[in-house]
């Protein structure tokens, strides 16, 4: 572990500390936990996702509709990849108890980075793309909520199916069409409970907050490993003056296999879409990659990966894979405001609750071997601004710099959370 990991550890185990041993027994909540303001957004921006690609989307947003609890979103996206979704949350069917959301996309078209290795050991350069079609997913969830949502209980189903059309290196060159490839189906249940122990759900300033989820996979293919992850996420939140925080969190994901999955590479190959052997040299070699990164999967499994808007922010999405994750993470939120600002500009119609500076730095190890969880880390860290909403919306834009360079995020709703 690298000296600032340490210095993160010992830190958040003194925040800990205090925060249970404090004399206050009981935590309140600074506003009602169920809102039922009505907001919308109808807009139409271009986007850039690292380790996915570039485009453009259009998203209509109606939040708490028909004086209802009920948030309705769709989105239609053009570029790097493309399709429809749609999205319906906080459906109350037993009032402020019993939560439901349900959602749907279908993609024609996207990409995704496949890095040389999985792990940490790796170049940023080192990877290549592989396209996707035929994109379907499906989700449900429903949501136990208890005492002003400080004890909630979840299960979230999720049924995913994709199609690889083609293998190319990072600059777009075709190495092998893959339109004979076997598709891919995977299901996958959620258990988890979360204890939040904060002075609120949408915008905590201080308390705890702790999930414990339980991940069951089902992928039906032919040779697929059988496998489940669970996963920690802790946050604590040290309040800074009268409206604002520190927030410390630690998140750890581990893969456990209770049966392997196809290691042979011929056949693994053969179910890719893949001959290698046909192949110059250097295609060869990347062909190869891709087929060993499978196999890796097949007999480690895979935990929540690194990078992306959520994790370790200055890299791509899905930089670092591989069978056990760890991750450390601080963040100063500076609220500049603390207000109750309605707006209504026709495209958009909401209520500014505040306006928010931040500070922070993550850093996160990946590895397929758990004894060599740790070996090698990466960092991240950066400066942003978010607009928080009463709908529960965050925006926020970030500057995020890194040992492989700088990102620009731009995204919704706070990092670290969500599932």
């Amino acid at each position: 572990m690298s000296i600032l990991s340490k210095s993160f550890l010992l830190l958040l185990q003194l925040v800990l500390l205090v925060v249970f041993t404090s004399p206050c027994t009981a935590m309140d909540r600074r506003r009602d936990q169920f809102i039922k303001e009505p907001g919308h957004y109808i807009v139409a921006v271009p986007i850039s996702y690292p380790g996915i690609g570039e485009g453009f989307a259009a998203i209509g947003v109606n939040a708490n509709a028909h004086d209802s609890y009920t948030d309705y979103a769709a989105f239609a996206l053009a570029g790097d990849f493309e399709g429809f979704g749609a999205v319906a949350t906080d459906i109350h069917l037993i009032e402020k108890r019993l939560i439901a959301e349900v959602a749907a996309q279908k993609l024609s078209k996207a990409a995704i980075f496949s890095y040389n290795t999985r792990g940490m050991n790796n170049h940023k350069d080192d990877y290549n793309i592989i396209e996707l079609d035929d994109i379907e997913a499906t989700i449900a969830r429903l949501t136990g909520a208890f005492n002003q949502r400080m004890f909630e209980v979840q299960a979230l189903m999720v049924k995913q199916s994709a199609h690889a059309s083609a293998l190319r290196n990072r600059d777009g060159s075709l190495i092998q069409d893959t339109r004979d490839s076997a598709s891919v189906e995977y299901d996958f249940l959620m258990l988890g409970t979360q204890l939040d122990w904060t002075d609120d759900y949408q915008d905590p300033r201080k308390g705890l907050r702790y999930d414990l989820s339980y991940w069951a996979g089902d992928n039906k293919g032919a040779g697929s490993p059988e496998y489940y992850q669970l996963e920690h996420n802790l946050t604590a939140y040290v309040p800074i003056g009268r409206i604002s925080t520190w927030a410390f969190n630690y998140f750890q994901s581990d893969s456990i296999v209770t049966q392997k999955g196809d290691t042979d590479f011929a056949s693994v190959e053969k179910r890719m879409g893949l001959d290698c052997a046909s192949l110059p040299p250097a295609g060869r070699l990347q062909c190869e990659n891709a087929v060993n990164n499978n196999l890796a999967h097949n007999h480690y499994g895979t935990a929540a990966s690194m990078g992306g808007p959520s994790r370790l922010r200055s890299y791509p999405e899905g930089r670092y894979k591989g069978a056990h994750t760890v991750f450390y993470g601080t963040e100063l939120r500076w609220n500049l405001t603390e207000e109750f600002k309605p707006f209504d500009i026709g495209i958009a119609k909401d209520i500014r609750t505040g306006v928010q500076l931040s500070a922070f730095w993550e850093t996160a190890s990946v590895a397929d071997d758990k004894n060599k969880l740790g070996d090698i880390w990466r960092d991240s860290y950066g400066l942003g601004i978010r607009l928080v909403m009463t709908s529960g919306i965050v925006f926020r834009a970030e500057y995020a710099d890194g040992d492989e360079g700088a990102e620009l995020v731009v995204f919704f709703n706070y990092p670290w959370e969500g599932y």
